[in-house]
This record gives structure tokens, C-alpha cells and sequence, in this order.
């Protein structure tokens, strides 16, 4: 996308111009406004228009996501700040530093599993030659279901049914 003519900063942004900016598709934006994590509003010519101010949403958005952050929990942070003030670096702080300790879990569960993926990880199976010495006779299913030495948290939430 090219520099924009700093008289036009404050003007308004078609979706095409918002999804050319900030790297993500039309449908996207539609996807994220329909959740509720963005919002924008139609012209007169019925076209769909943006504030500026939407970049720094979807940016946060992204680095969210590729954080592994739910989008229901980052939706539920934007509805913490004012309605329709633009994220600041304050208010970005303060998200992030509510999401540190879920990614410091993630962190030690994938450091675990880089870690573990040769050997027993307390499944059940007992089908490894390390088994019987980290698992005897599958002591581990006492704790519950799942690769219990690879992720010890891992079936503590409740079985979503299909």
C-alpha cells in the first residue's frame, strides 16, 4: 500500500483499504466485526467505512492470535476499554500483561512436550521401554485421562460433547 498524503489521516477507510493495510482479508474483517471485535458503519453509497483507529485493533487482534489467545477472550478485553476509544500503548499493557501468565503455561506445556515427545508421556499405552519406570502399570490414569507427564492440566476441563 502506498504513504498516505498526511491530509488524509483522519479520513475514513473503505474494508479493501483497511484489509490492504493491516495484512488481513475482507472476509476477516467481516469475521472480527461480527464477533464484535471491530466495529465500523455504511456511507450513504451503503459501503462499508472504518476509522483509522481500526489498524491498531486488528493489530492487536493478530499479535493476540498468533499469541494463542482465544478470540472470545480478546473480545471481552477490547469491551473492557471505553467505547470506541483506540487502544493506547497503556491500554495494550495492561491486556497483555492479563494474558502473560496463560502464555507462560502455554510456554511450559510446548517446552514440555518438545521435551517429552520421545519418551513416556503417561497416555497408557505402556507400549515404550520407558514406561515402566515413569508409568508403572499406568499408575497415571488415578489423575485423570490424557498424556498425563506431557500435560498434567490436560482433562481438567469438561468434555464438550458433539
Amino acid at each position: 500500500m502506498a504513504r498516505i498524503d498526511p491530509k488524509h489521516f483522519t479520513k475514513e477507510l473503505s474494508v479493501g483499504e483497511v484489509a490492504a493495510r493491516s495484512g488481513v482479508a475482507v472476509s476477516t474483517l467481516h469475521f472480527y466485526e461480527a464477533q464484535g471485535l471491530i466495529t465500523g458503519w455504511r456511507n450513504a453509497g451503503n459501503h462499508r467505512r472504518y476509522a483509522r483507529d481500526v489498524l491498531r485493533r486488528v493489530a492487536i487482534i493478530k499479535v493476540a492470535q498468533r499469541a494463542g489467545i482465544p478470540l472470545a477472550t480478546i473480545r471481552d478485553a477490547l469491551q473492557s476499554l471505553p467505547e470506541g476509544r483506540t487502544p493506547s500503548a497503556a491500554d495494550w499493557a495492561t491486556l497483555s500483561a492479563a494474558w502473560r501468565d496463560e502464555l507462560n503455561g502455554r510456554i511450559q506445556r510446548l517446552t514440555r512436550l518438545r521435551d517429552q515427545m520421545d519418551s513416556c508421556i503417561g497416555c497408557g499405552c505402556l507400549s515404550l521401554k520407558s514406561c515402566p519406570l515413569r508409568n508403572p502399570w499406568d499408575e497415571l490414569s488415578e489423575q485423570g485421562p490424557g498424556p498425563r507427564l506431557l500435560d498434567p492440566g490436560l482433562g481438567d476441563e469438561p468434555e464438550v460433547s458433539t
